[in-house]
């Protein structure tokens, strides 16, 4: 929960996580990002290994944060919700 407080504190706009929202409507992993344009554009920037566990598990974790400004965001894909987080922390130590 720490880390989910230091990322809230980082960011100037919103914090938004999604667990699992492909299983609302019934679809799998790869169902879920050839089904949704902007899913399939963001699956180029999930590595390998990664979506291959998530297809495994059949399990999403979206982290989306807008450290800066209310339209400039940025996504993280995983299916381990504290490893997405650790990601997204992760950006504001490379900028």
């Amino acid at each position: 929960m720490e880390k989910l407080k230091e990322l809230i504190n980082k960011c100037k706009c919103g914090v938004h996580i999604t667990v699992n929202g492909h299983r609302d409507y019934y679809e799998t992993v790869e169902q879920h990002f050839k089904s949704n344009p902007t899913a399939e554009e963001d699956l180029e920037d999930i590595e390998t290994d990664v979506y291959e566990k998530m297809k495994e598990l059949n399990t999403i974790v979206e982290v989306q944060y807008y450290p800066d400004t209310p339209i400039g965001f940025y996504k993280i894909y995983h299916y381990d919700i504290e490893k997405a987080i650790d990601e997204a922390l992760s950006s504001f130590n490379d900028a």
